[in-house]
């Protein structure tokens, strides 16, 4: 909200000053608000909005959405250890329509069981020991926004390595691929498996996802080693659209994927 409210007062040719008298504010809180150091409250969407002769649909969809993401926040039972940037990101998925992932080495957290991801959290140098068990159960309730009544349209690419990488005993992925093809059978989830024999592709750089809203602008997002980038420049985010359906198009179709998936499945359930 806060890049848009900024996008909409340059394209206005305002100041920060001007907005603010708009307002009846400081300039800082106009810094804040555009900066997402300061929440906004749906009045104040609307005002400054108007001010910057923004179009009427546009106020009541940026305003609808400071009013929804008001609600109180679902995973402050975790707020202790999460991070501040996962916080953002938890934030963001739990309002977003449908998002897109790749992830080069793992399955999403969205589609792990939990001893998978207990196996990886244990293993992880980022999670502390005493954190292990709370993160698994907050990926968990993440995974809750595929069986709402409203659910979260997901589409994953997966590398065909990672249904070979064992995580855990061979039990654990057994599990694993036995989730996978009872999640892949709602029609709002699509995981597509890239054969390794595709070469190199698109998004060889690492991995990335796509969050998108119905009242706000995509937005990407990029894991690093000590934290994430949020992309909300459009022109970067369109470039990331083209990297995911470049994989798509790659990638194995659905059919061919929940083959691969069984295929496997029948290796991890004879070594069990």
């Amino acid at each position: 909200m806060g890049v848009e409210l900024r996008n909409y007062r340059l394209r206005a040719g305002e100041t920060s000053a001007a907005a603010a008298k708009a307002l009846g504010c400081s300039p800082g809180k106009i810094t804040h608000l555009e900066t997402g150091r300061y929440f906004p409250q749906p009045e104040e969407i609307a005002a400054l909005l108007e001010f910057y002769d923004a179009p009427r649909w546009d106020v009541d969809r940026l305003s609808s959405l400071a009013g929804r993401a008001d609600n109180k926040t679902w995973w402050a039972p975790w707020t202790d250890v999460l991070p501040d940037w996962l916080k953002t990101f938890v934030g963001l998925e739990g309002i977003a329509s449908s998002e897109f992932i790749y992830i080069p080495l793992i399955l999403p957290g969205l589609l792990q069981t939990p001893e998978y991801a207990a196996a990886l959290t244990a293993a992880s140098v980022r999670v502390r020991p005493d954190h292990n068990e709370r993160l698994v159960s907050l990926r968990l309730a993440r995974q809750q926004r595929l069986i709402e009544e409203s659910p979260l349209g997901l589409v994953a690419v997966v590398e065909e390595s990672v249904l070979d990488r064992p995580v855990g005993t061979g039990g654990v992925m057994r599990q694993q691929m036995e989730h996978l093809l009872e999640v892949v059978d709602r029609s709002h989830v699509e995981l597509r498996v890239l054969p390794t024999s595709v070469g190199p592709h698109a998004a060889l750089s690492g991995g990335f996802m796509l969050l998108h809203f119905v009242e706000a602008q995509s937005i990407g997002y990029v894991e690093i080693p000590d934290g994430a980038v949020y992309v909300q420049d459009q022109d970067q985010v369109t470039a990331y659209i083209r990297s995911s359906e470049r994989l798509l198009s790659v990638a194995l179709s659905s059919a061919d994927s929940v083959k691969a998936i069984e295929e496997r499945l029948a290796v991890y359930s004879e070594g069990s």
